[in-house]
């Protein structure tokens, strides 16, 4: 069993739905303080509501300055401080090399990476003061380990996100703030359902466990990663997947049985 959360406060971007609402309604079943970051007030407060009064919206555009450095002051202003940052803010929007123009790229770098970035440079001079800290990032398997047609600005922004966490680590490890990642495979969330069942029963059909994983799958190994327990975790990754990295081929699939 893990040590008690209690009381501590953690930050959530992209809080509002998918992989970041699975973070933050976990981490406030926890007993944690949960800033929930959105860039819309009604959806942050609608997820605020859901995990109970130790909970609040807020909307920011953590892709800029000014959005990571006002989430970090309401923070400290509610909560009274900082201890675990969940940098989930990110976007997927598909478009093929030839087709991709150079501001397609640029968003999705600056929504996914840039937004990484500017959240933990926020929250550093906070955990600084505490003397310790928990920064987890929301990576993926897509950029670092497999790719996806249409997704080539994605994957750059995700593998992009773990060569930062290797050195911000190094960098933070005498402040005794960890800094690790978790690598979803196939979620389901609000945008896979959409897509019917026969399209969610061929993503099921890659994952040896036969299964999509959810939001809390993700959000109990970012609990994990913001543990007492994991102290001396960092630089780190967990993938999150089912098993879904492991076949060389769909034969593999097939002589599984």
């Amino acid at each position: 069993m893990l040590k008690s959360l209690q009381g501590k406060t953690v930050i959530v971007t992209g809080g509002s739905r998918g992989i970041g609402k699975g973070i933050a309604l976990r981490f406030g079943e926890a007993g944690l303080n949960v800033l929930v970051v959105s860039r819309g007030q009604a959806d942050a407060d609608a997820v605020a509501a859901e995990i109970g009064p130790n909970a609040s919206g807020f909307a920011a555009d953590v892709s800029t300055e000014e959005g990571c450095r006002t989430m970090v002051e309401a923070a400290v202003a509610r909560y009274g401080g900082v201890d675990v940052l969940c940098a989930n803010a990110g976007i997927f929007p598909a478009a093929k090399l030839g087709d991709m123009t150079a501001a397609d790229f640029d968003y999705v770098i600056s929504a996914n990476l840039r937004s990484t970035f500017l959240s933990v440079s926020a929250v550093l001079p906070a955990m600084t003061r505490a003397g310790s800290g928990r920064i987890i990032i929301t990576s993926s398997i897509t950029g670092p380990i497999t790719g996806y047609p249409g997704w080539s600005h994605y994957g750059a922004s995700k593998a992009g996100q773990l060569g930062f966490m290797r050195t911000a680590a190094i960098e933070f490890a005498p402040k005794r703030i960890t800094v690790n990642a978790v690598m979803p495979g196939n979620i389901m969330t609000e945008g896979l359902e959409g897509n019917g069942p026969d399209y969610i029963a061929s993503m099921e059909a890659s994952v040896p466990l036969r299964r999509l994983g959810t939001p809390a799958d993700i959000a109990n190994a970012a609990l994990f990663f913001a543990s007492e327990e994991a102290a001396y975790i960092t630089g780190q990754t967990i993938v999150v997947d089912g098993g879904q990295i492991l076949p060389e081929s769909l034969g593999a699939l097939e002589a599984m049985g």
